[in-house]
């Protein structure tokens, strides 16, 4: 069976992309720094995947690119990055700071020379800040002291947002896998287990189908948990009567999309079908408004107006949509303050949470935003679950 994946000929593509980018900015060299759990930006160009430690990419705008690692990667990098240029770095460590006394590594002057930048009174765009140590920032600023450091988190959004044919099939992928652990976890919620055990059988079934790991932690979440709009699975018992937020993610290749729905361990309460109902209304307002061309701040306003005009103020926590990729929650947001329009081929998970005082539901699948609307990533979403015990 052929794997779906990113071809190497992409990996090329998207550093020639960033590259002139660079120029544009009037960069002498992007840096893109990355850690193990948003790994994204990395792996955007060079397909490695950091663990414990840190990594990087340095692309100049004459197309020279080289992959950075931590010292206990060498090989590990060498052997799955798709750039041909690879730098040790103690920037990069692990965060146990071990010194590494007896290796011999390399600064950001090594690098950057190396790539051929030269000079002392550079412009270094760094991308994304987020991910950037201060260990890193310090060693920018140790070796080019008389450098502009500028933040190019622009240029990494406009190269991620607009998805290739290959990212689009890794998100299909990813979505048919997670649709069969959503069916195989539902069908065994029971009185009795616990939120971690549902986890465990999701994370087998997404292993057996195909996927690479978990796109997101697992989401199993019961009664007050299920308030949460970010938070971990437990030991807690699911019991009758439960609401069940379930949000599964299977990540392919880097792609990370995630379904999510509740479900209610037996008949749902006046109170708690109110709170249901409404959250899959307001995923549905928001699928009418998704089409190339719509303003994305404009929706999300219109979104938070819905909330309060329904009396559902207290319970907004974020808007209608966020981006999702290699990681299941990226650039761009739809939020109030968005000032852009939708494009083909973009991608986003429609996210519609709603946060109650004991208990909350999302509803949420991905789509790619098409000329005259948007095409579903995954199945159909929007049947409520009522299990009968």
């Amino acid at each position: 069976m052929t794997r779906v994946c990113i071809p190497d000929t992409e990996y090329k593509e998207r550093v020639k992309k960033a590259a002139a980018l660079a120029g544009q900015w009037g960069l002498d060299v992007l840096l893109v720094n990355s850690t193990e759990s948003d790994y994204a930006n990395a792996r955007y160009f060079s397909g490695y995947w950091p663990l414990f430690e840190r990594s990087g990419v340095a692309i100049t705008p004459a197309g020279e690119a080289a992959l950075l690692v931590g010292p206990e990667s060498e090989k590990y990098g060498a052997d799955v990055s798709r750039l041909d240029k690879l730098f040790v770095a103690l920037y990069y460590r692990e965060g146990a700071n071990p010194s590494y006394p007896e290796t011999v590594t390399s600064t950001y002057s090594d690098i950057f020379k190396g790539l051929g930048v030269k000079g002392d009174r550079i412009r270094i765009g760094v991308c994304s800040l987020l991910e950037t140590s201060v260990v890193m920032l310090n060693g920018l600023q140790e070796c080019y002291p008389d450098a502009e450091i500028v933040d190019a988190f622009e240029i990494m959004t406009s190269l991620r947002s607009i998805k290739s044919a290959n990212e689009l099939a890794c998100l299909r992928e990813g979505f048919r896998i997670t649709a069969i652990a959503m069916q195989e976890v539902r069908q065994a919620l029971r009185p009795g287990v616990t939120e971690l055990q549902m986890v465990g059988l999701a994370q087998r079934v997404i292993y057996e189908h195909g996927a690479e790991y978990e796109g997101l932690p697992m989401y199993v979440f019961s009664e007050k948990s299920t308030s949460h709009a970010i938070s971990r699975p437990s030991y807690r018992v699911i019991q009758k009567g439960d609401v069940v937020q379930l949000n599964l993610s299977a990540k392919v290749d880097g792609y990370s999309p995630s379904i999510g729905y509740p479900v209610c361990i037996g008949k749902l309460t006046p109170e708690k079908r109110e709170i249901v109902e409404f959250g899959l209304e307001a995923h549905r307002w928001t699928e009418q408004r998704l089409k190339a061309g719509a303003h994305a701040g404009s929706i999300a306003s219109d979104f938070y107006k819905l909330y309060c005009d329904r009396g559902y103020k207290q319970n907004f926590v974020y808007g209608p949509c966020h981006g999702t990729g290699m990681i299941e929650v990226e650039a761009p947001w739809m939020e109030s303050t968005s000032d852009y329009a939708l494009q083909p081929n973009m991608t986003f998970q429609i996210d519609t949470f709603v946060s109650g005082s004991t208990f909350g539901i999302r509803w949420e699948k991905g789509i790619v935003i098409t000329e005259d609307g948007f095409e579903s990533l995954s199945e159909p979403i929007g049947e409520i679950y009522e299990l009968d015990f």
